[in-house]
């Protein structure tokens, strides 16, 4: 049932806009250093996070899609056709880069995918990038976190640095809604 609901946390956060605030990067560490003890195994947490967050940003692309599609298909005074237009070759040319690293920014890892559906960026292009991205994020931080799992700092004190992690991701939300 653990996995169940890790799983289901990671794709809500990734898949679903209004979700980007669950803790995606502190959940995956701690996940890691949680598999030292044998609480959690690896080498289902690897596969496990690496199948939701391709998942999330496959839901969150496909959301974007049909958003795209309509803003295309419209009129609307409010959205700049040149704009648009722009992003799609932007998402087309470089997005690949962006979408390989954007798991590792919070708030991106959540509207980069949307933003490359309402770019209208290739499906096949989408998918390889998303990919890579999910594959890079799962494996770094599941493998940080086991790894620091097993320092004796980390160990002794892992709730201080899950408590330090949380309070730096809400200061970050924090200054930007403030700024």
């Amino acid at each position: 049932m653990v996995y169940v609901l890790l799983f289901g946390l990671v794709l809500l956060e990734i898949g679903v806009a209004p979700l980007f605030f669950l803790p995606g990067d502190p959940l995956l560490f701690l996940c890691g250093a949680l598999s030292v003890e044998g609480g959690l195994n690896i080498f289902v947490l690897v596969p496990l996070f690496f199948t939701a967050a391709l998942g999330g940003s496959l839901m969150a692309f496909v959301v974007g899609r049909l958003l795209g599609e309509r803003a295309y298909r419209h009129d609307y005074r409010w959205l700049d056709r040149k704009a648009l237009s722009s992003a799609h070759q932007f998402f087309e040319g470089y997005g690949a880069w962006g979408l390989c690293v954007t798991p590792y920014v919070a708030v991106l890892r959540t509207f980069a995918p949307l933003a490359a559906g309402v770019a209208q960026m290739s499906l096949r292009r989408f998918v390889l990038a998303a990919g890579c991205g999910a594959a890079l994020w799962s494996v770094g931080l599941v493998s940080a976190g086991r790894f620091l799992g097993n320092t004796p700092i980390a160990r002794g004190h892992m709730a201080t640095w899950m408590l330090i992690g949380l309070a730096l991701g809400l200061a970050g939300l924090a200054w930007k809604r403030l700024r």
